[in-house]
């Protein structure tokens, strides 16, 4: 638990201060949390494949390691992302920096720790506008390439802003009041949020990550008209048939500094941060 914590302190203050914004316009800071990326997966005995696509005239790329599972008879993969670009005038530490620190942590035990079926993590870019929406997502690059490929999926994880909470009622927000009758009214859960397709996998990873973690969590399947159900890289998925969701602290429902400079690596709790990643860890070894 101290080194999952001292990591992603680690990881999120490098991306978020170090590096900084790294919108699609900032390919010297894209390349350089790039690199950081791949150097700590190999450091951690993972492999890594970039996987390159153009988008208005420049080269981005995916970043791709994969972690073989022990049971041959699961011939599926699970997938889990999360993007490393950020919007424009934003440091990005919630968003999304802490999402990239929970993929590296969960690389790492992984490859020490192998789980019953294989894994396949990429850390994406251009998640981010002006790609946002659009087939130039770095995640809908990658959900093409295994559609494209026959790649059987059990389903795929976005890791969607993991760090920011709050204790004070009131601190919540949702889409609409009714929500306010079903949901918390404080900050203190991690949400599960997905499509109405994805509700079978969702809701098999929530028990699972019920039973692992003190970290309270809530889920909501519901249609893209919902503001917020498809806000972030498992909506590509989606596209190509695959069950997936996003694991998210609902961004600009609670985060006051979504996508503006306060975004910064102090905002965040990484205590609760380590203890959601440690809980997925264990989830993913059984699923």
């Amino acid at each position: 638990m101290d080194d999952i914590k001292k990591n992603v302190i680690a990881t999120v203050n490098v991306l978020a201060e170090q590096i900084g914004q790294r919108c699609y316009k900032d390919r010297e800071q894209l390349g350089k949390a790039a690199d950081y990326i791949e150097q700590r997966l190999v450091s951690r005995g993972c492999g890594a494949e970039r996987q390159g696509f153009e988008y208005r005239g420049n080269t981005y790329c995916n970043i791709i390691t994969e972690v073989k599972g022990t049971d041959p008879s699961l011939d599926d993969i699970l997938v889990i992302g999360a993007h490393y670009d950020s919007a424009e005038g934003t440091p990005g530490a919630d968003d999304n920096a802490s999402g990239v620190a929970g993929l590296l942590e969960l690389a790492r035990l992984t490859s020490g720790n192998p789980a019953k079926r294989t894994l396949q993590f990429v850390a994406y870019c251009l998640e981010e506008p002006p790609a946002y929406m659009t087939k130039h997502m770095g995640s809908y690059i990658h959900a093409q390439s295994l559609h494209d490929r026959s790649v059987k999926v059990h389903g795929m994880i976005s890791l969607e802003m993991l760090g920011y909470y709050c204790d004070k009622k009131g601190c919540q927000y949702y889409p609409s009041s009714f929500f306010k009758l079903a949901y918390p009214n404080t900050g203190q859960f991690i949400a599960f949020v997905g499509n109405f397709a994805s509700r079978h996998f969702s809701n098999r990873v929530k028990a699972s990550f019920s039973s692992a973690s003190t970290i309270p969590v809530e889920s909501l399947n519901g249609f893209s008209i919902i503001p917020g159900v498809d806000f972030s890289d498992h909506r590509n998925y989606w596209k190509f048939g695959y069950p997936a969701f996003m694991i998210t602290d609902t961004a600009f429902y609670r985060n006051p500094n979504y996508h503006d400079s306060g975004d910064t690596a102090d905002t965040l709790d990484y205590g609760r941060l380590a203890l959601l990643i440690e809980g997925l860890y264990r989830t993913i070894q059984v699923l």
